[in-house]
Parts: C-alpha cells; structure tokens; sequence
C-alpha cells in the first residue's frame, strides 16, 4: 500500500473561483499523485489549470469544516503556481501535473513538485487530531459503510476527544457528529455538547 498524506488540497476553476478540499495525496516512488473520484470539481480544475497546492492544516477544523460544508478559510497566493494554498498550514507543496491516467472512475494526476516551505514548527501529534481527521474521512463514507461500523468507529475515536481535545478539536468533532447524527441519527452524539 502506498503511503498517504491528508492534506487540503486547493485547486482553480476556469473562472478563477478556488476549490478547497481535504485529499489524501498518494505518494509513490516517483512523486505524489491525486485520484479524486468522477464526478470531482477537482478534476475539471485540473483538466484547465493542471496544477495544484497541498497544505497540512494546523487547525483540525478546516478537515472537518471542509466534510461538513464549512470551505471559507484564509488562503495566500503560492509562491510558484497560478493559484492558492491554505494560509495556516504547517507547510505546503506547489505541483504542476506531469501525467495524466485516464480512467472512467479514478483518473490519476501524477504531481511534480515545484515549490515547498514550512511555515510553522511542528512539535508533536496529538490523538484527538488524529481523531478528528479518521472522523472526517468515515462521514465522507457513510453512504459506503454499515450504520453499525460507522457508530463503533466513532465510538472509539470519541475516546482519544474525550481525553486529550482542545477547543478547536472539539468543535472540529461536533460538525463531524453533527453531519453523522443527520444521517444515521441522534445515538451518533456520542459526547455531551458542554463536554464538546
């Protein structure tokens, strides 16, 4: 399996209009690759504009803001690419599209990197991110999963919130819980809204 890096990637429409979305760029032997699923904002962008920024968020929210319809976060322009990336990230990465693979479901954009920096200093991992962000990719396949996986998944990931979120962890996990409830119902709120 190849390694994974969640990421928020941004991309330009035609009309100059910025798409945010979290993606897991792939990464391979030869470079990164984004595989977004037909229909995909995404690939009409590249199709246009092939190139496109991959950001790691400081803030958990914009993850789980962005699942959960909340794509209004301050970007900056990039430094090497026409476009934008995610203004408080960690770091970020500028590609150009190399390749193309076609294909009916999942076509595959082979990125050259072009441009990278770091902006802030990363000093530790914490669980209830990490929470958070495998929260965020279950509610992105809740029309995939059985009700009952999607609720002992959450159950579990509730623990790490419960024991180690900050604020804006809490938050981050309340619109994820909030979009699950909508769609499986209320015995998703797994946590107390004062607790969150």
């Amino acid at each position: 399996m190849p390694l994974i890096l969640e990421t928020i990637v941004t991309t330009l429409a035609p009309s100059g209009e910025l798409h945010l979305v979290p993606f897991g760029l792939i990464g391979e032997a030869d470079g990164y690759v984004l595989a977004p699923f037909r229909p995909s904002p995404t690939i009409a962008n590249l199709e246009a504009n092939p190139c496109f920024a991959a950001s790691s968020p400081r803030d958990i929210r914009v993850i789980a803001g962005a699942v959960t319809g909340r794509r209004e976060w301050p970007t900056v322009a990039c430094a090497a690419i026409p476009g934008r990336r995610l203004a408080d990230s960690f770091g970020h990465a500028e590609f150009e599209v190399a390749s193309v693979e076609d294909h009916e479901t999942r076509p595959r954009f082979r990125g050259r990197m072009v441009h990278s920096a770091a902006h802030a200093p990363f000093i530790g991992y914490n669980r209830s991110q990490a929470a958070v962000l495998e929260a965020a990719i279950l509610s992105t396949r809740l029309h995939m999963l059985e009700p009952d996986k999607v609720l002992t998944e959450m159950a579990y990931l509730a623990i790490a919130i419960a024991k180690t979120a900050g604020p804006r962890e809490r938050e981050a996990w309340g619109w994820i819980e909030d979009k699950v409830a909508a769609a499986l119902g209320p015995e998703a709120r797994l946590l107390d809204r004062d607790a969150r």
